[in-house]
């Protein structure tokens, strides 16, 4: 066994994932994390199996579980020092006076009953000698249920707990017991259950010698659920361990870790932690504190950030999380597309199995520029996404589904004749309606008796001798990829290693480097290209027991109409995007709101304009909330003595005599209003919303990025 059983089953042995970009040394014995899980590393061990043994419970949306201590959904009421203070004392005061009045006998003898009642005359005489412990014993009963009575009152327990000893020392949380054996994830409890015993304890002994790591004790436990699942034996799975250790069921490219890791994560859970929630009176008081983490649950509803530059969408976000997805992928449970600009910072070259550098001499790998179908129809639509899919009218009288049909009247004969699709300078010359290459074409078909093909390029003609065809925008967009820059990209013919999105069905790792200076509107068209594979790749998957993702790092100019719906039909195929911009100004008006809509989690990043704080503002809704309105009216004294005294009470405290009125409502009012969002959120903070892929939610909450 020699996969995370996520290709066997369709038999793609051969070549399932494209290999790494580059040759790396030492691929079976990758370097130690270097921040690894939970506590620095040991060489016997015990770090990880801390990290592993931790307590996770279950949390809210978005709460980072490792290590989290759960909060009441409401906040406890906390009474004022003062107020707390003055309470304390009076009881105690009001205590010594009942102690004093009773002891003194000025309430009567009435107390001293239960002396009489239950206790032998002969143990009240002056001479007994039980007579003195028989009254001081009472007395001391007496003056603590005085004091227990007093204490309850005056709150003084919580005296103690605010300002006593257990306030001075910093609370250390006590160390959870060592867990059972048959309760032990170290010990690999579901492999003995199982009967494969021999697996389960060389597994543990290399945890205990230190050999094991998050990455494989994930990897091989998606391992197992395949075996559970029915994917691959129970013996090839066992022999496998035997052999291998820690280090079976390998990923294809060999790897066991990322050459190094600047988030935490936690691949138990599944999260890499971001930041944490503030203490804010704005967040629910069950978030205030703890860390904010997301996973597969939370993206793949799919993730929209807007913040200016340098709000940390980059660095703060999606470096994390391409770096989290990337473990997944080792782990054999996702499949992760990050683009950017060259040098936006997704992470290094090592990390990644794909790297195509478009518009560099050096990328060893190529994009296919139709995604990899046969089809010429899905082809077609495809294309046309990518080159006029931001244009609302690209023509007069027409829409982009127009567009489709004249990419697929050329590319359907086009393939048929020449079994590939045409290359970006051929497609140039057939939009552009050149005589040669159209007449070559004709003939070709012609010569094979394709009739039903000559009608597609007869209404091709046609079309071309109308004004306003919408050929020439096609034309137009397409002549940006046909630059010398771009020369050695896109080939059709085979001498090329292109790259292509069918193969998310793999646990692959992929990044695309966008070239921006000097071909701006080029990267954008493959911007839209890429976004446009992804949507129509991942929803026609066999196998979608891989999450998929894709990450788009300045989604400037990619935001259409087609890419809403398909960003809409993500959740129910196990996938999901993430986009961030830098205005809502970069998606056209009337997408903005099914934007907000089609991604369940939204994040505002400090320096918004009121304007795109307006569009959150409406999305996030609005909510009840208590107000009070406090009045302050004057009182009119009626009497002499009371002029006086309101006279005095002038003089010293310089204020007139007022009655206070208190009064409190429930209003209606936005969670987080526009200009709270552009004035309000701190650097380096931003406003998160969350939806899960089961539909629970968190509401917006204020979140430290830099915590």
């Amino acid at each position: 066994m020699d996969s995370d059983g996520t290709r066997d089953v369709r038999g793609t042995h051969a070549n399932p994932v494209p290999r790494p970009a580059a040759p790396r040394e030492n691929a079976a014995l990758p370097p130690r994390p270097a921040v690894p899980p939970g506590a620095p590393p040991r060489p016997d061990g015990s770090a990880f199996l801390a990290w592993l043994r931790a307590p996770r419970p279950e949390a809210a949306p978005g709460v980072w579980r490792l290590g989290h201590r759960t909060r009441p959904r409401q906040e406890p009421e906390r009474i004022p020092a003062r107020q707390l203070l003055s309470g304390a004392l009076i009881a105690f005061l009001v205590g010594w006076l009942v102690w004093s009045l009773l002891y003194n006998g000025y309430l009567g003898v009435w107390w001293v009953l239960p002396l009489d009642l239950f206790t032998p005359d002969s143990w009240r005489q002056n001479g007994h000698v039980g007579n003195a412990l028989l009254w001081y014993s009472y007395y001391a009963l007496i003056a603590l249920a005085i004091m227990s009575v007093v204490g309850r009152l005056g709150r003084w327990g919580e005296v103690w707990r605010r300002y006593g000893p257990p306030a001075w020392r910093p609370a250390t949380p006590a160390a959870p017991p060592p867990p059972a054996p048959e309760q032990d994830p170290a010990e690999w409890p579901q492999l003995r259950r199982a009967g494969a015993h021999e697996a389960a304890e060389r597994l543990a002994a290399e945890a205990r010698a230190g050999l094991m790591r998050d990455v494989d004790h994930a990897r091989i436990s998606r391992a197992w659920h395949g075996v559970r699942a029915g994917t691959h034996s129970l013996a090839s799975f066992t022999g496998a361990v035997l052999q291998d250790g820690s280090a079976a069921c390998p990923h294809p490219s060999g790897e066991r870790d990322l050459p190094a890791r600047h988030a935490r994560h936690d691949l138990l859970t599944g999260q890499v932690r971001l930041g944490t929630t503030a203490d804010d009176t704005r967040n629910p008081y069950q978030y205030r504190g703890a860390g904010l983490a997301l996973g597969p649950e939370l993206l793949g509803t799919s993730l929209l950030a807007v913040g200016p530059a340098g709000s940390g969408k980059t660095g703060a976000v999606v470096r994390p999380l391409a770096e989290s997805l990337c473990l997944h992928a080792l782990t054999g449970k996702a499949a992760v597309v990050a683009v950017g600009a060259a040098g936006a910072g997704l992470g290094p070259a090592e990390a990644y199995d794909v790297v195509v550098r478009v518009g560099h001499p050096d990328s060893v790998h190529d994009l296919d520029l139709y995604g990899g179908t046969t089809d010429p129809d899905e082809a077609a639509a495809i294309l046309a996404e990518a080159l006029v899919g931001d244009l609302a009218d690209p023509h007069p009288g027409g829409d982009s589904r127009r567009s489709t049909t004249v990419l697929a009247q050329l590319l359907g004969p086009f393939r048929a004749v020449h079994d590939r699709f045409p290359s970006v300078p051929e497609l140039r010359q057939l939009l552009d309606g050149t005589p040669g290459p159209l007449a070559a074409l004709r003939k070709a078909l012609t010569d094979t008796g394709q009739e039903p093909l000559l009608r597609e390029l007869d209404a091709r003609e046609r079309q071309m001798a109308h004004p306003g065809d919408v050929g020439a925008v096609l034309a137009d967009r397409i002549a940006l990829l046909d630059r010398p820059a771009f020369a050695g990209f896109f080939d059709t013919s085979g001498q090329s290693r292109p790259f292509s999105l069918k193969a998310l069905d793999h646990p692959v790792r992929v990044r695309i480097d966008l070239p921006q200076r000097g071909h701006a509107d080029a990267s954008r068209i493959l911007a839209r290209l890429v976004l446009a594979q992804f949507t129509a790749s991942v929803t026609v998957r066999e196998d979608r027991s891989l999450f998929a993702c894709l990450l788009m790092d300045d989604a400037s100019g990619v935001v259409t109409p087609e890419a809403v719906r398909g960003i809409q039909r993500l959740r129910s195929a196990n996938a999901g995007v993430v986009l961030t911009l830098r205005t809502l100004d970069d998606a056209p008006r009337p997408l903005r709101g099914p934007l907000l809509g089609a991604t369940g989690c939204r994040m505002a990043l400090a320096g918004l304009t009121p304007w795109d704080g307006q569009d959150f503002a409406e999305v996030w809704g609005k909510e009840w909330t208590e107000t009070r309105d406090v009045t302050d009216r004057q009182i009119i004294a009626e009497t002499p003595a009371g002029k006086a005294v309101h006279m005095l009470r002038r003089v010293i405290t310089g204020q007139a005599p007022t009655a206070r009125a208190v009064t409190v409502r429930q209003v209606e009012r936005e969670r987080w209003s526009a200009s709270e969002l552009a004035h309000g959120v701190p650097p380096g903070h931003a406003v998160l919303s969350l939806t899960t892929v089961r539909g629970e939610h968190a509401p917006p909450l204020l979140v430290d990025l830099r915590g």
